[in-house]
């Protein structure tokens, strides 16, 4: 599913425009974003919780070369589904 199909899903399902749809999907993902890059945590009970994880500096291997390479620290998105998730896929 990408985003149109989203948008059109949320519409029938919310009755609503798919403009007010896509309104509405925007804000929430702008409004996770922000809420991530502030180091908070996102939890929608039944569904899941979006975090930010840490992955440690490491040493990598460039495939052309062969040489190594260092690779910095980084801060990565996460998303840990919940129980209701869980249970509606399986």
């Amino acid at each position: 599913m990408n985003k149109s199909e989203l948008i059109d899903a949320i519409a029938g399902a919310a009755d609503i425009s798919k403009a007010a749809a896509g309104r509405a999907l925007d804000a929430t993902v702008d409004t996770v974003k922000k809420a991530l890059k502030k180091g908070d945590m996102v939890t929608l009970v039944g569904f899941g919780t979006f975090y930010v994880g840490k992955r440690a500096a490491r040493t990598g291997r460039n495939p052309r070369t062969g040489g190594t390479i260092k690779i910095k620290a980084a801060k990565v998105p996460k998303f840990r589904a919940g129980k209701s998730l869980k249970d509606a896929i399986n």
